[in-house]
């Protein structure tokens, strides 16, 4: 046989200097979970090795993070008062951009910080804008997001990422970005944003679960590639600076076809549920842990994403599994 295959896979050096994916960890963003105690510490139970951080243990882990490589944080705000009209998470004052601002002023531009803008965790019905009769109102609810995203550009957010997936948010707040000044805020999309079985430990972290019915009314259907696809190119239209794909592991056709069908950076995210089975397994001693991670970030690269967060990425690099 003339042609043989496996030549190149012969010794690690030959399979490294022919790998066509690699992961970096500029690419990995790290989420948190921001508590309004700045000296506490909450472990998630379904969450192994992830807990909700106080601005002063933020601080100290980001710090670490940035010793590994890790330089972007997406940050995720729990609210003590919660309201019908998501209130806490506009003020100018509430505990997402208190936290953009402390870690602007202990790392300045070593950090990337992203920020999610939604209402769910500050609305005492757990849905992501106004309801009203069991509905969502779409339009009354997008000025209460671009307030939102407008106090977390104030503090010093890099990027603002609206993950509500109501029509015509991303242009709602790139309008209110732009009148305000903060032009050169950028703007991620949760652009294709499934109505996922994925999400139940992140619905436990940022206390956010809905009170009633369910979220498919406005995420979209799992079942729908070709929808998912428009949902990015209507996103890219409106302004969006990056998008992204969540979930991520059931999803890579579909990361596949939003990459090839735009031109923006993409991200796509490792969801809780998938972090958590990986942490069960493990636990269990049925997987190999570092290996399955590797190969499960990989995957999220190789479908084309340029961005993966991810919750494994503290230990990743920490513990060397890329």
């Amino acid at each position: 046989m003339r042609i043989r295959m496996r030549r190149l896979r012969r010794t690690e050096l030959l399979r490294e200097a022919v790998a066509e994916t690699r992961v970096h960890a500029a690419q990995l963003v790290q989420p948190h979970f921001v508590i309004e105690d700045p000296r506490g510490e909450e472990p998630i139970a379904s969450m192994p090795g992830v807990s909700r951080f106080g601005v002063d243990k933020l601080v100290a882990r980001v710090g670490k993070d940035l010793e590994l490589g890790l330089a972007s944080v997406l940050l995720f705000g729990l609210y003590s008062k919660k309201d019908a009209r998501g209130t806490s998470a506009t003020e100018p004052d509430n505990v997402v951009s208190r936290a953009v601002a402390r870690l602007r002023r202990e790392f300045g531009s070593r950090l990337t910080i992203m920020t999610d803008v939604c209402l769910c965790a500050s609305m005492d019905h757990g849905h992501c804008g106004v309801l009203q009769d069991g509905k969502v109102l779409n339009d009354e609810s997008l000025p209460i997001l671009s307030a939102m995203a407008l106090s977390h550009a104030r503090a010093g957010a890099d990027v603002v990422a609206p993950s509500d997936m109501l029509d015509g948010r991303v242009a709602a707040i790139r309008d209110a970005l732009d009148g305000a000044g903060f032009t050169d805020t950028a703007l991620l999309s949760y652009s294709t944003k499934f109505a996922s079985g994925f999400y139940g430990p992140f619905r436990d972290a940022a206390d956010s679960a809905p009170k009633s019915g369910d979220r498919r009314a406005y995420q979209m259907d799992p079942r729908n590639g070709r929808e998912a696809v428009r949902e990015s190119v209507l996103d890219e239209g409106e302004g969006a600076d990056l998008l992204m794909v969540k979930p991520a592991l059931a999803y890579l056709d579909v990361i596949r076809g939003v990459r090839e069908a735009t031109s923006v950076p993409l991200a796509a995210y490792n969801v809780s549920g998938e972090y958590s089975m990986v942490k069960a397994a493990a636990k269990n001693g049925w997987i190999d842990e570092g290996r399955v991670v590797k190969e499960i970030l990989t995957s999220i690269v190789r479908a084309g994403a340029d961005l993966v967060i991810t919750y494994h990425g503290s230990e990743a690099l920490e513990k060397r599994w890329l």
